[in-house]
C-alpha cells in the first residue's frame, strides 16, 4: 500500500474496547476467521429470522464495524441475518489494507458463511457500500450468491479521482484501482443499486454509470435528500422495505 493509498483510499480506525453487545442491544456473535491468504480477521454475526436471507456486508473505506452498529441494528430488526466484518488493518483485524488484500478478506468472509455456518449461496446476498461495492462486486465474480446490493457505488478509483481533481490523472499515483465497472458486465445475478441524490463524495452521475454498466436483472433505488453516509437514515422505513423486497425476491427465485 502506497502513502497515497493511505491518504486517499484507506482510512481505518483502530478498535475501541467496549461491551458493544450490551450497548447496541444486539445479539452480536464475535467471529474470528481467516482471509483467503491467511490474514486473521474479525467480524460480528447477528442471526435474524431463519426464513430470511443472510447479508454479507463489505463496508466502506473509513472507520471500522463499530461505526456501522446503528445500521446493523436496523437491518437486524428488519429480519435479516448479517455478517459484518472488518478488512485487514481495520478494527481488530490484522495486517495492512490493500486492494488485493480486501478481495482476499471478502473471500474469507464468504467461506466462513458457506463452510463454517453452512449457509447455502442461494440464501446469501452480498452487500457493498462505497469502496465495499467494488469488493462485493469482485466477490460476486468469483462466488455464487442470490443477489448483490451496491450502495453509493463508483465505477473506479480513476473515475472518482477525475471527478474530484478536475480531470487530472491523479489516479496514476495510486496503487488501488477498484474497477467495479469492469466486473459488472460479467454478473448475471440480480442487482439492487442504491444512491443518494445529494452525495458529494460519489456523485449520482457516477452511480448512474455503475447502473448502466450492469447487465439485467438490475434495479436502481434513488434516495432523495441523502448524501454519501446517511442513505439508510434519510431513506427510513421505505429504504428498509426496498431491501426486504429485494432480498425476499432473490432468495425465493
Amino acid at each position: 500500500m502506497s502513502i497515497l493509498d493511505q491518504i486517499f483510499v484507506f482510512h481505518p480506525d483502530s478498535w475501541k474496547d467496549r461491551d458493544w453487545k450490551s450497548l447496541s442491544g444486539l445479539p452480536l456473535e464475535e467471529v474470528w476467521f481467516t482471509a483467503a491468504d491467511g490474514a486473521k480477521l474479525f467480524g460480528w454475526y447477528v442471526e435474524g429470522r431463519a426464513t430470511n436471507g443472510v447479508i454479507l456486508w463489505c463496508h466502506g473505506n473509513a472507520g471500522n464495524i463499530i461505526n456501522r452498529l446503528e445500521n446493523l441494528k436496523l437491518l437486524y430488526q428488519s429480519g435479516l441475518s448479517v455478517f459484518l466484518f472488518d478488512y485487514r488493518g481495520y478494527g481488530r483485524s490484522q495486517g495492512r489494507p490493500s486492494e488485493e488484500g480486501l478481495y482476499q478478506d471478502a473471500l474469507g468472509a464468504y467461506d466462513y458463511l458457506t463452510r463454517t455456518r453452512m449457509i447455502r449461496p442461494e440464501r446469501l446476498v452480498l452487500f457493498g457500500r462505497s469502496l465495499g461495492a467494488a469488493v462485493a462486486g469482485e466477490l460476486a465474480v468469483q462466488k455464487p450468491a442470490a443477489g448483490l446490493i451496491l450502495e453509493s457505488a463508483f465505477p473506479s478509483i480513476e473515475a472518482v479521482a477525475k471527478f474530484h481533481y478536475g480531470g487530472l490523472p491523479v489516479h496514476w499515483l495510486l496503487g488501488a484501482d477498484f474497477s467495479l465497472i469492469d466486473r459488472l458486465p460479467q454478473l448475471s445475478l440480480p442487482k439492487l443499486m442504491i444512491h443518494g441524490d445529494r452525495d458529494d463524495i460519489i456523485p449520482l452521475e457516477l452511480g448512474r454509470q455503475v447502473f448502466e454498466a450492469a447487465k439485467p436483472p438490475k434495479f436502481f433505488y434513488l434516495i432523495e435528500g441523502a448524501d454519501h453516509n446517511n442513505t439508510y437514515q434519510v431513506g427510513g422505513a421505505a429504504y428498509f422495505q426496498r431491501w426486504a423486497e429485494f432480498v425476499q425476491t432473490v432468495i425465493r427465485s
